[in-house]
C-alpha cells in the first residue's frame, strides 16, 4: 500500500498555525497544527522552516498511528506527551527534500535514501 501524502498550507491567521490534509487510498483527514515560536526557532537550527516541521510531525505520527487517530487540532508540543521519544526521533523526519520538491511529499525518506 502506498504511503499517505501530506499537504501543509498556512492557516487563515498565518503565523505558526497550519492546515494539513492527509490523503491515502481510504480518503483524507484534515488537521490544524500549531507550532510555538520557540519550537520553530529550535528546529530552525536544523534548517527546518515551520511548514516543514509540521509536515515532519505529521509523518512522525503517521508512522505510529492511522490518520484517523491523529487529533484534528493540536500544538506540536503535545506530541511529546504521547510519544516520549519524539525529540530523539524527530530530527530524522526533517531530512531535506530534494530541490525540486514542494511541501507535498508522497513519503518520508528512509535512512540511506539519496535525493535524485
Amino acid at each position: 500500500m502506498s504511503e499517505p501524502s501530506v499537504t501543509v498550507t498556512p492557516g487563515p491567521d498565518s503565523g505558526f498555525t497550519f492546515n494539513v490534509i492527509v490523503r491515502d487510498l481510504s480518503g483524507e483527514s484534515r488537521h490544524r497544527v500549531t507550532i510555538e515560536a520557540n519550537e520553530a526557532e529550535r528546529w530552525a537550527k536544523l534548517g527546518a522552516a515551520p511548514p516543514r516541521c509540521v509536515e515532519a510531525v505529521m509523518r512522525f505520527l503517521l508512522d505510529r498511528e492511522p490518520k484517523e487517530s491523529i487529533l484534528s487540532a493540536f500544538d506540536m508540543r503535545v506530541v511529546r506527551r504521547y510519544f516520549p521519544g519524539f525529540d530523539d526521533a524527530f530530527p530524522e523526519y526533517l531530512v531535506p527534500l530534494p530541490a525540486n520538491a514542494g511541501i507535498v511529499r508522497s513519503r518520508r525518506p528512509k535512512h540511506g535514501d539519496m535525493p535524485s
